[in-house]
C-alpha cells in the first residue's frame, strides 16, 4: 500500500455573487388585502377606540350583574343598595317628600345621586299645617330644590277640626303655584276627633278655595286605610297620592284610580341626614308633564 499523503486535498474555491438557479431573481412578495378589508379593520379599530363602546360594555356588563343579582328575588320589587329600599320596578318617575323632619338639604346631591335606573325627579315639600303653622324649612326647600331642576309641588297639612277656608287661605299665603310646578296637595290622614261627614265638609271648603285662586284641583293625599274608610268615593276626580308602605303593589281597585305612590319611609338619599320618603309616578314622562302646571 503506498505512503498517505500529508498534503490535504484541495478545497473548491467557493463562488460568490452567484445565486443559484431557485433564488435567482426571487423577490420579496406582499400581502395585498383588499379595500372592503381594510374598511372593516378600520371601523372596527375606531369603534374599540371609542368611548362610547366602552360605555356600552361597560353597561351591559353592569345589565348582566344585576340580572345575576336579582336572581330569586321579586320581580316587581327590586333591592337598590345606595337608597336602601326596595323600590318597585315598574315605575320610571321618582320622587322624595320632605319636611323639616329631615332638616337642611343638599338639593344638588339629591339631585346628583343614582342607583341603575332610579334618580329623583321630582319633591313634594310641606308647607303649611292648619292655620298657624309654616314649615321652618319651607322657603329654603322650595328655593334650592327648584334651582336644580326637581320639579317641586308643596302641601299642606289638613286639620278637620279647623275651618277649611281659613287652612286654604293661609296655605296660599305661603306657598303658591308657578309654571312647571306640580299641583298644589292636601294631606288628609287624621279625623282629630270629628266626624268623617264634618271632616270631607271641610276638606271640600277647602279644595273649591284652592282651586278657585289656581284653576288648579290640589292633589289630595292620604293612607290607603284611611282613604278607603272615608274618602273613596266623595273625591275619586281628583289626582290622588296614596301611601302605602314596603307593599310590592298598590293595591287599589283600578290601577288608574291613583297617580301617585308613596311606597316607603325609609330611603337614604345623598344631602339628606334623615330617612326620607319615597314615591313613584303612575304614569310616563308625558302624562307627568300633563301634570304640571301651565300657567
Amino acid at each position: 500500500m503506498p505512503p498517505r499523503s500529508n498534503i490535504s486535498p484541495k478545497k473548491r474555491p467557493v463562488q460568490k455573487g452567484k445565486g443559484s438557479r431557485r433564488s435567482k431573481g426571487r423577490k420579496k412578495q406582499t400581502t395585498r388585502w383588499p379595500l372592503a378589508v381594510k374598511l372593516v379593520i378600520a371601523a372596527l379599530v375606531l369603534i374599540m377606540l371609542s368611548p362610547f363602546y366602552y360605555g356600552y360594555v361597560l353597561k351591559t356588563f353592569t345589565s348582566s350583574w344585576q340580572w345575576m343579582k336579582d336572581l330569586g328575588e321579586d320581580p316587581l320589587y327590586r333591592h337598590y343598595s345606595k337608597f336602601g329600599i326596595k323600590i318597585p320596578k315598574s315605575y320610571a318617575i321618582h320622587g322624595i317628600d320632605v319636611s323639616y323632619a329631615q332638616g337642611q338639604i343638599d338639593w344638588h346631591q339629591v339631585r346628583d345621586m343614582k342607583d341603575g335606573d332610579v334618580c329623583i325627579t321630582f319633591a313634594f315639600i310641606k308647607a303649611t299645617e292648619g292655620t298657624l303653622t309654616v314649615d321652618p324649612y319651607f322657603k329654603r326647600n322650595w328655593r334650592e330644590a327648584a334651582k336644580t331642576g326637581i320639579v317641586c309641588g308643596a302641601y299642606h297639612y289638613f286639620r278637620p277640626k279647623k275651618s277649611g277656608k281659613q287652612q286654604a287661605r293661609f296655605f296660599l299665603q305661603t306657598a303658591g303655584v308657578e309654571r312647571g310646578d306640580l299641583p298644589l296637595v292636601v294631606d288628609v290622614e287624621t279625623l282629630d276627633g270629628k266626624d268623617p261627614m264634618v271632616m270631607r265638609k271641610e276638606l271640600k271648603t277647602f279644595i273649591e278655595h284652592i282651586q278657585a285662586k289656581t284653576k288648579v284641583k290640589p292633589i289630595i293625599y292620604s293612607g290607603l286605610s284611611f282613604y278607603h274608610d272615608y274618602l273613596q268615593g266623595h273625591f275619586d276626580d281628583h289626582v290622588l297620592w296614596l301611601a302605602h308602605y314596603h307593599k310590592e303593589e298598590l293595591r287599589v281597585r283600578k290601577p288608574s284610580e291613583w297617580h301617585f305612590w308613596q311606597h316607603s319611609d325609609r330611603g337614604k338619599v345623598n344631602g339628606i341626614n334623615h330617612a326620607v320618603d319615597f314615591n313613584v309616578f303612575n304614569g310616563d314622562s308625558i302624562a307627568f308633564r300633563k301634570l304640571l302646571i301651565k300657567n
